[in-house]
């Protein structure tokens, strides 16, 4: 984990061949929220994109390093005092030139908050 105490695992369930549901718990106390924003804490998307990475790399058992990010969509704010615990929903393959392949959507309460696409190399 690049920030420490940042998150927590709530679970994680296998909901198909590479899908997974997974929710998270997002400390609203930590430190990156200090700065993004004061008096009004707001998750920055690159903390996302990590958390993201972060996650495959424990269902994979592969250290990964993004190669690519397409379809990347914010499409609701995630404030983690009154929304800290999110689900995010990933769709992972791996390709036969050790390429991992994932679709995300992350959501809070039913809202998706977050769409996109990303290529990760194996390292």
């Amino acid at each position: 984990m690049v920030l420490k105490d940042f998150y927590k695992v709530l679970s994680e369930e296998k909901t198909g061949d590479a899908k997974y549901n997974i929710r998270i718990l997002v400390n609203a106390n930590h430190e990156v929220f200090k700065g993004h924003f004061p008096g009004n804490p707001i998750m920055p998307g690159v903390c996302m994109i990590q958390i993201i990475k972060e996650l495959v790399e424990s269902i994979t058992k592969n250290t990964l390093m993004i190669q690519t990010l397409s379809n990347v969509k914010f499409m609701a704010l995630i404030n983690p005092e009154t929304n800290p615990e999110l689900r995010l929903e990933l769709d992972i393959t791996t390709t036969e030139d050790d390429l991992v392949k994932v679709k995300n959507t992350t959501y809070f309460n039913d809202t998706a908050a977050l769409k996109l696409s990303s290529v990760y190399k194996k390292l």
